[in-house]
This record gives C-alpha cells, structure tokens and sequence, in this order.
C-alpha cells in the first residue's frame, strides 16, 4: 500500500484507502489513457534519441501537478526529503518561505533571523530569477530546490517589489536555519509578549512553557497578552489547531472542506482554557499564512482576541503528500480552510479589526506593537 503523509493537518485525517480505491472510470477517462499509452509508445519507437519509460512517465506525471494549483507538484526523492526536514526545525538554506501567485514566484515571508531577511528580502517580493535563470513556469519545490544548498555556498536572486521602479538583486550565503519557533517577554507589568515565527512540532508546547514562564516572571496571572504572529509563513497545522484549543473554551475552531467526506472536517475546541488572560491582542501582517491565519481567524471570530496589523497572506488550503514508488511522492491540495465565521482563507486571508502598518526595518519604532498594547488597555 502506498504511504501518505499529511504536512499541514492531522494525520488521521484521511484514511489510506481513499488514495488506493479506483476512481470511477468514464469514458473522457479512458480516451485520455488511450492517447496516453499511444503517445507513450509513439516517443518510445519513433524519438531521434532514446527515452526510458519510466522518465517519460515521471514527467507525465510531474505535467498533470502542474497544471493544478501552486500547491499540488510532483517531487523527486530529493524533494520528498527536503519536505521532511522543514517540519524539524532547521534546514540549509536562505531561508524564505514561496509560493506562486498570479503565475509569479512569490515571497510569502522570509524566517526570522535566516539569511534572506537579513538582506533585506521582504514578505510580497517577486523572484524573477535565481541565479541568472528566470522563474518563469518554476513550480515552488522546483524554486526551492535551487534556491537551497549547502551551507557556506551562494545564490543570487533578483526581486520585483511592489511601489519600487527597480529590481533589487541579493546575494545571499546560504546556511543552517534555525527555526526559533517561539520567542517570550514581558513588556509590561502584567502583559506578556510571544512571538510565533513558526509551527513545527514542539511549537504549541514551548508556547504554553513560555506563556507559564512569563507568569512566574510576572508573579501572578497575566492582565494582558500580545501574540504576534507577524511573517509566520504556518507549518503544521495541528500545533496551530493545538493553540486555538489552548484559547477557546468551546465551539467550532477551524472547518475544513474538500469535495469528499474524507477530506472535510469541522474542529471544536475542548472544554478549559490553558491561556486564562482575558486580555488578548494578535498582530499579523501580509507575512502570516496558513497555519498562523487559521489561528488568527479562530481567535477573531471567537471574540477571543482582537486583530492588529495587515490583512493576512491568504494561504488557507490543505495538502497531502503520497509517496509513490522509487522514494518519489506527490503533494496535492485536498481541502480549503474556512475560519469558524465561514470566512474563505485562501486567497482572501484575515482582516485586521484594526488596521495599523508596520515600521520600516530599521525604525526603532513599532507601531503595531503600540497599538496592540494600547488596544488590550482599552479592552
């Protein structure tokens, strides 16, 4: 039986049987596996040089992927490895997170504290060519793959950035990125700050370790908390689905939707509370997706915590990785994810309750922080 994964919900999601039961054939369906096989068999006899089956089929199947959504691709056995080690918590590399929208290579966010940010490399940037060659047609594992490599090496990418005439090129020095999942501080007496950067697999249970930390730092129950959520690109989404249960007492806190009873869930939080502070304020910018909006999403519509910032990515669909023979695999969308309320994440992200820019890199000001504070004091 061919093994499945599931990188962005829970693994009992979908059964493995849904991926080995054959579909109903129709007869659209057997005319295109005819002029398959006829193809197949006209480039094995009649091309000028020779070609092996089994690489014609893999780029057969890699043309199908493409042509569906950004998310859904093909990946090779190299691919299928690289997609393992981002859940881990650190990788080699630049350290940015991709995507495509509107047929462009896309930055959702670059990593806290990763090479990319530190040049410069902005949430919404275009990337229209690595290393000299353009990103046109890339699919994102493609992107990634050239844009990852070993540490201390090179790679040079040129950006289109929107409100700004000229491209920007980085040079950046790839290296070990280490995903620093959760960072904690009081700002004030009786109000915590968190910062989420990413959802890997101890992300829920260093958030609730920092939050506690922050208590006994405080000496008794915080008043206030801010969570900030800013150029979290998401990660796994049942760490995200852990913290919405750590906030909401009760009702539906993520309903996610595909076109089988297999592949669509409702979620609802637990009874009782982890995070009792009444007092609680998300910022989120254009930088925050999937995982890091569907929080955002359950604490808004919850009443649980207002929203300070920009409006969100929009990167609210699910996908499933299968692995097929020879160590190679696939990952397709298999759900949408719709916010408590019904609100569409994908393409259309969360809006802010109160909508406030962010500062520049190097302004020793932050306005969201600001108004966050302000706002729990207000609250």
């Amino acid at each position: 039986m061919r093994k499945f994964r599931l990188l962005f919900i829970v693994y009992a999601l979908i059964p493995p049987f849904l991926f080995s039961t054959p579909l109903l054939a129709k007869e659209d369906t057997y005319r295109g596996l005819s002029d398959f096989a006829k193809a197949l068999n006209l480039i094995e006899k009649n091309y000028v040089e020779e070609v092996s089956s089994e690489q014609l089929t893999r780029s057969a199947i890699k043309g199908m992927f493409d042509s569906l959504d950004p998310y859904s691709v093909y990946l090779s056995s190299e691919s299928l490895r690289n997609l393992e080690i981002g859940t881990m918590g650190e990788f080699e590399g630049i350290g940015v997170e991709i995507t495509v929208r509107d047929e462009l290579l896309t930055v959702i966010s670059p990593i806290e504290g990763g090479p990319a940010q530190e040049v410069g490399v902005k949430s919404g940037d275009v990337i229209i060519s690595i290393d000299g060659e353009s990103t046109e047609k890339t699919n994102i594992v493609d992107a990634l793959d050239r844009i990852r490599g070993r540490e201390g090496t090179k790679v040079d990418i040129i950006v289109r950035r929107e409100g700004t005439e000229e491209d920007h090129k980085f040079t950046i020095t790839r290296r070990i990125v280490k995903l620093r999942s959760v960072e904690s501080r009081l700002v004030e007496k009786d109000i915590g700050y968190i910062k989420l950067s990413q959802f890997h697999r101890d992300s829920a249970d260093q958030f609730l370790s920092s939050y506690r930390g922050l208590e006994k730092e405080n000496g008794a129950k915080l008043g206030g908390l801010v969570l900030d959520l800013r150029n979290n690109p998401g990660g796994l989404l049942e760490q995200a689905l852990a913290l919405c249960d750590m906030f909401i007492n009760k009702g539906l806190i993520l309903d996610v939707k595909g076109r089988t009873e297999f592949t669509s869930k409702e979620y609802f939080a637990r009874e009782g509370m982890e995070i009792p502070t009444d007092h609680v304020a998300v910022i989120v910018n254009r930088g925050s997706a999937s995982a890091s909006e569907v929080l955002a999403g359950a604490l808004k519509d919850s009443g649980r915590a207002k929203i300070v910032g920009t409006r969100t990515f929009g990167k609210g669909s699910v996908q499933s990785v299968i692995e097929l023979s020879g160590e190679t695999g696939v990952k397709i969308t298999t759900a949408r994810l719709f916010t408590p309320n019904g609100v569409l994440i994908d393409d259309k992200g969360i809006e802010p309750d109160i909508f406030v820019e962010g500062g520049d890199k190097d302004s020793t000001s932050d306005p969201q922080l600001a108004r966050a504070l302000e706002t729990i004091k207000h609250m």
